[in-house]
């Protein structure tokens, strides 16, 4: 009778999709984002992150109140640095801890270089009136983990300091970011043999002009990128570049195009896809 009345069925079956937005971190003068990308931070599903660049200064407020969970690939700025002005930011109202997933090394590096009281505070020994605010969550290199409603892998990958990949599913939906590397296998491998790959967040830090910075600094150029996607069984998955060096974005963006690869195009910030 509700349905015949209202229009709506009572028994309505809702399509969810895993859905993927790179945060902005990029503002002009007039406090509008832009595209150029200076810091990582992906949010899934409005409630995990995939490292924490632009997470203090681009969620928007119902962001704020959801994301309790952040996955650090790595320890270099411009994927954590406004981790600790979240955490600060929220003090006051966390009525549980925001927990800081990473490997025992990467951890061990946040609580030396930043949550050190010198950097900022060591959040994770204190307390607001409902109890902790931070806490830090070890996982192992290659043993699925549970981050909310996600099932992760981290796979280490080849960059300048302890770095991991990551092969992230919410049972219906699989993706892979291969965070900051240069030549690598292990990823791949692991990417390999997963039932299915929707889409792929691979790095193209350099224009190829570049190449020699690219493999001293362990980043990827467009030709590099062509021929780690070379190492990938799957077929027909989005491929999205990202870690685009906004002084070299133009130029990073023609070479990506001129690789003629079916569905490879560049992540807009801000934008949420959806899989």
């Amino acid at each position: 009778m509700l349905s015949a009345i209202f229009g709506f069925s009572l028994n309505p079956t809702f399509t969810r999709y895993l859905q993927i937005q790179l945060l902005p971190s990029s503002f002009d003068a007039q406090g509008s984002a832009n595209a150029a990308q200076r810091l990582t931070c992906f949010v899934i599903d409005d409630r995990v992150t995939v490292d924490a660049g632009s997470l203090g200064i681009a969620l928007s407020e119902a962001q704020r109140r959801t994301i309790r969970d952040v996955v650090v690939t790595h320890p270099h700025m411009d994927h954590i640095a406004s981790l600790p002005i979240f955490v600060d930011d929220l003090f006051g109202e966390l009525r549980q801890p925001v927990r800081i997933h990473a490997t025992s090394e990467v951890i061990e590096l946040l609580k030396a270089d930043v949550f050190n009281d010198t950097v900022y505070p060591k959040f994770d020994e204190l307390r607001n009136e409902h109890g902790p605010v931070m806490e830090y969550v070890p996982f192992q290199m290659g043993q699925e983990f549970q981050v909310a409603h996600l099932k992760l892998t981290a796979i280490a990958v080849n960059h300048i300091v302890p770095t991991v990949g990551l092969l992230v599913s919410d049972g219906k939906a699989t993706v892979a970011f291969s965070s900051d590397t240069a030549e690598t296998e292990e990823l791949w491998h692991v990417v390999n043999h997963a039932r299915h790959l929707n889409a792929l967040f691979i790095e193209a830090s350099f224009p190829d002009a570049m190449e020699a910075l690219a493999k001293a600094s362990k980043h990827l150029t467009p030709s590099m990128l062509r021929t780690e996607l070379n190492k990938l069984n799957h077929n027909g998955m989005d491929i999205l570049a990202v870690h685009l060096k906004p002084a070299y974005r133009e130029k990073v963006i023609q070479e990506l195009n001129e690789l003629g690869i079916e569905k490879l195009r560049v992540m807009e910030p801000g934008r949420i896809y959806e899989w």
